[in-house]
């Protein structure tokens, strides 16, 4: 029985970078042989293992053959003779195709560090053609590694697998998994170019595949193409450490600029109804979490106004802080203003601040929180009224915040 420690774990001590954790292949041992030294079992298509100390994952070196679409079409083989080189030919790139004896010497039969150093992503064998994911996986390392390209012949076989059709057997869940941890990293637009580039971006995102090539007003929009404006966006909310949540509204916002007729281009009105329309379905679509499905519709709908604050009367700012629910979400209407802030400078030549516009928000917010509205409710004799007029204070605390400083009492207002 010898162990190894292989693909991310070596890869990343190799690009210097730190190690978060290790994963081990085990050559020689059967499942049996695994249980008698206290390992417990976790694999259920394959034989997986913790380890009893360190609760390290240890997986038997395994072969596999495909037997059917999708990621899941395979038959495993898991047995004493297979080797740690069988076991590295059936991974995805040889940079991952590289492991260490217990004794920190490297085994690298597939060229893994040459490629390292020549910033590559290279497939290991034509067997990387079996399973879709894998197409998403260079995808999001290309968000991760922002100096490594996609080798050419690499590339080649990706695209012959959405032209294959093995794209579309993708399942939601993984799909989700993949464009979440790409979404995650500090370049998440190359992700979108990598997808772009194989032709899988128009199956797994369509929506937002059309807008590249949809222009907008050069005025609000010196890059132009719409596309061209989400990864902006997009790689605006990594710079500035956004969650996922942010992120993926971030992606979503302007969905609808896709479905805007032709002969009133490059203006986009009501895109904002139409882009929430299209960001529910697409986060339903792939099952992704609750908190990424609202803030993304939310947004959706409400990016174009928020930039507006300063020229919005009273009366609507307090019926987009109703319509955002942000006084039961205040937490939520705090990331909206983030992925706003986001939007904004996602374009050439936004460098002034963001923040007086969200400050305004803010105060906003924050003076209706401050009333009362249950001695509002009290005070009403009529409860039908209650409604009214507690939207009525709420207009008033907001147009407070706009009107000239009152003099102090016993003063005089200054004249001339």
């Amino acid at each position: 029985m010898r162990c190894y420690v292989v693909g991310g774990a070596v890869r990343d001590r190799l690009l210097g970078l730190p190690v978060q954790d290790r994963d081990w292949v085990v050559v020689g041992a059967t499942p049996d042989e695994m249980l008698a030294r206290g390992f417990r079992p976790v694999g259920k298509d394959f034989p997986v293992f913790l380890h009893p100390q360190t609760n390290e994952e240890y997986a038997l070196a395994r072969t596999e053959r495909k037997s059917g679409r999708g990621y899941t079409g395979f038959v495993v083989h898991a047995a004493p003779d297979v080797t740690l080189e069988d076991d590295l030919l059936r991974r995805d790139l040889t940079i991952n195709a590289i492991a260490t004896d217990e004794d920190g010497t490297l085994i690298d039969p597939y060229g893994g560090q040459a490629d390292l150093a020549a910033r590559v992503f290279r497939h290991v064998s034509p067997a990387f053609a079996e399973d879709p994911v894998r197409i998403l996986r260079v995808a999001r390392f290309a968000a991760r590694f922002g100096d490594f390209s996609v080798a050419p012949e690499t590339l080649a076989l990706m695209r012959a697998m959405v032209d294959n059709g093995e794209v579309d057997h993708l399942v939601a869940e993984r799909e989700w998994q993949e464009l979440a941890r790409g979404l995650m990293e500090d370049r998440p637009s190359r992700m979108l170019r990598v997808l772009r580039d194989c032709g899988a971006l128009a199956r797994i995102l369509p929506e937002v595949e059309r807008l590249f090539g949809v222009p907008q007003p050069v005025e609000h929009h010196p890059e132009v193409d719409t596309g061209e404006h989400v990864l902006l966006v997009l790689d605006y909310a990594a710079k500035t450490r956004q969650p996922l949540a942010v992120r993926w509204a971030c992606l979503m916002h302007d969905l609808g600029k896709g479905d805007t007729p032709a002969d009133i281009l490059p203006h986009h009105y009501g895109h904002e109804a139409k882009s929430a329309t299209r960001a529910r379905a697409v986060s339903e679509r792939l099952r992704a979490p609750v908190d990424c499905r609202d803030l993304a519709v939310i947004f959706a709908r409400e990016h174009g106004i928020l930039h507006q604050v300063d020229k919005l009367r009273p009366e609507t700012i307090v019926k987009v802080l109703e319509t955002a629910d942000a006084l039961r979400r205040p937490e939520r209407f705090a990331l909206l203003l983030e992925a706003a802030a986001c939007d904004y400078h996602g374009r050439p030549g936004r460098e002034a601040p963001y923040t007086p516009r969200a400050d305004r928000w803010r105060a906003a917010l924050a003076a209706i929180q401050g009333l009362d509205a249950g001695a509002i409710a009290h005070a009403c004799t009529d409860k039908a009224q209650i409604p009214q007029r507690v939207h009525a204070a709420r207009v008033a605390a907001v147009k407070a915040l706009s009107a000239p400083p009152r003099p102090a009492a016993g003063r005089k207002p200054p004249t001339g």
